[in-house]
This record gives C-alpha cells, structure tokens and sequence, in this order.
C-alpha cells in the first residue's frame, strides 16, 4: 500500500525522460530530498528509488528534529544514455518545471549525479531549490557537511564501544572515495585513525596512498578486520549472504540504502555489529542545507545541527541497549513518534 502523499510522474517535455517525484510526507513540513539522475533497467525501477528514498529522508528530517518533510526527485536515464550539455539543460529544466508545479509542496537539492551546478539551473525557473553555488547566495556543495556528520556518529559508536569518542588509533574500513567518502576518509586520518580504502574506480587509488591508506579490492573489503566499516558509495552494500563475513563491531556509514533487505539490520544486531541507520549517519549535508537555505539559520546555527548528530546517535544506542532493539527500530521509532506528533497537531488544528 502506497504511503506518500503525493507522486508526480511527468514525462518531461523537452527532454521526452521520465521526471519522478516522489512526496513521502509533509506531516512537518514541506518536503524536501535530493534529485537523483540515474541510469535505470526500466523507469519503474526509478520510481521504486524514489519511493524507498523519500522516505528515507522523512525519518532523517524527524529523527534530526528538523521542520521537514521527505521527499525525492528522480530522472530515469536508460541504460547507455548518456547527456551532452544541451539534452542535460532540457531535463533539468523538466525537472524544475515539475517541482514549481508543486508550489512549495517539494524543495530539490543535489544527489546521485546532480551537483550545485544543477541546482543553480533549476533555481531560475522555481525557488524550491537548496545546495546552490555559494556564490549565488546557496550552501554549496553539501558534501562536506555530509561527512562531517557521519563523522559524529562515529564518535558516538566509538564512545559506546570503546568508552571515548576519540578515533585516534581505530582502524576503519572505508568503502567508497567519491566526494563525500574521501572527504572522510581525509577528517578520518587527520583524527589519527588507521584506514583501510576502497573504490570501484582504480584511480580513486591515489586518494588511499596521498593519505597512507591500505588499498583492498571492493569485493574483499568487507572482511577486513577493522574496527568499524564504512559504506560511502551506493546502497544495497550489506546482504544476507556477506554479513557473516564482517570482522568489525560496527558499521557506520553516509551512503544511502545499506541494507539489501530489512532483516539485515536484524543479522547485525545477532552478530552484535552496531548498525547505525544511513539515513542518521548521512544527515548532516541535507542538515546544513536545510538550515540555512529553507529555515535561514545562521551559519554557526547550522553547524551545531550537524554537530548534533552525535548526540543524536549516542541517545539512539542507549534507547537501543536500554530496551533490547537494534538502532535501526529505535530511531523509526522516535521518527514514528515525532511524526505521530505532528500529524495530530495538524488535525486539531
């Protein structure tokens, strides 16, 4: 059964693509998620994405306590189509004709494929757009915010596990070095951690030597023996079958859709591997965007959001230990919480 409020599929009329919106929940306010322009088997395969991500991105905006609700935008390429300048121009302005006609009901921002660049273009047909160049009065790329929250909540794993959020002397397993993940993986070393690295891009391989890293193949990193593993590239890294291989006591990453299927949260928990939740672990770009660029919050403002994220992580794993769930149910259940809350505010409005 469909839970969002709202899906929009519009076939864009001058790139002729189809432009998926999806609007998981408003209960807390408007909507907002990334806009993700990606090759797809078939265009309802795009749907299926936006659908999972949208809300994905209500629980990340409730259980960070922003006024926002989740949504995601999505332009299914065919497999071996690629966009020159031109046809790129003509399905982003599909795209913000789209979400204008949604008046304020969905704000874009970047995601898999799309940069400030894009959100630029689609900000002079609808201002329901964030992650903007600076220059333009935007927050920019999000990526280093997004790394910098991941990188407290893995403060807050270290300190469940280890007694201390320092990550000096702790060895981690990072799975992707696009630019959130070598962002990371750079804040990673300057805290003195020991790094094990990976891409499916061998170029990427510079990034692990520049910062004295251990190279592993993408198919043999997930059982190296370090302390935490970090998924920063696509989703669906965990599964049934290789959760028995992991040596680590927890997996804390900024990539999105971890898990191929939900009981592997349960798997983790049995094996007592933390999991804490992408869509937690991954806030902290859409975090800083929000704030300042939809809720105008200063810029030191926004950097205590991300900041937060810690905290945030550190009550998740109490609730969890406290009562005997994984954190994955602890956090859906305080977004279920806050969204219950809200909902019922607006009825007896």
């Amino acid at each position: 059964m469909l839970d969002h409020e709202r899906v929009t599929i519009h076939t864009g009329t001058r790139s002729r693509l189809p432009v998926i919106v999806a609007v998981h929940s408003t209960a807390l306010g408007p909507a907002a998620g990334g806009l993700r322009l990606w090759h797809y088997p078939d265009w309802r395969d795009g749907l299926t994405d936006a659908l999972r991500l949208s809300a994905a991105m209500t629980s990340k905006f409730a259980v960070a306590g922003l006024p926002s609700g989740g949504g995601k935008a999505v332009v299914a390429l065919p497999e071996g189509v690629t966009l020159d300048t031109g046809r790129r121009r003509e399905v982003l302005r599909d795209v913000a004709d789209v979400i204008d006609s949604l008046g304020g009901m969905y704000a874009t921002g970047p995601d898999v494929g799309t940069g400030p660049a894009d959100m630029a273009l689609i900000g002079e047909t609808t201002p329901h757009v964030f992650c903007r160049p600076a220059q333009l009065g935007g927050s920019g790329d999000s990526s280093p915010h997004t790394a910098r929250g991941t990188l407290a909540a893995l403060r807050a794993v270290s300190r469940r596990l280890y007694g201390t959020g320092s990550l000096s002397g702790r060895s981690l397993a990072v799975i992707g070095l696009g630019r959130v993940g070598a962002g990371l993986a750079r804040l990673l070393t300057a805290e003195g951690a020991a790094l094990t690295v990976t891409d499916t891009d061998p170029d990427k391989r510079r990034i692990g030597e520049e910062l004295g890293a251990v190279w592993r193949a993408p198919d043999e990193i997930l059982a190296a023996d370090v302390d935490i593993v970090v998924p920063s590239a696509l989703g669906s890294v965990l599964t049934v079958q290789n959760v028995a291989e992991l040596r680590c006591r927890a997996v804390v990453g900024p990539a999105n859709n971890q898990l191929a299927t939900p009981e592997v949260a349960d798997l983790l928990h049995h094996r007592g591997i933390i999991w804490v939740p992408d869509y937690v672990a991954s806030a902290g770009g859409v975090i800083n965007a929000i704030s300042t660029e939809l809720h105008h919050a200063g810029a030191d403002a926004a950097d205590a959001r991300v900041r937060a994220i810690e905290e945030t992580v550190n009550d998740l794993l109490e609730t969890a230990h406290r009562l005997g769930r994984t954190p994955a149910q602890a956090a859906d259940e305080l977004a279920t919480r806050r969204l219950g809350a809200a909902s019922g505010l607006r009825r007896g409005a």
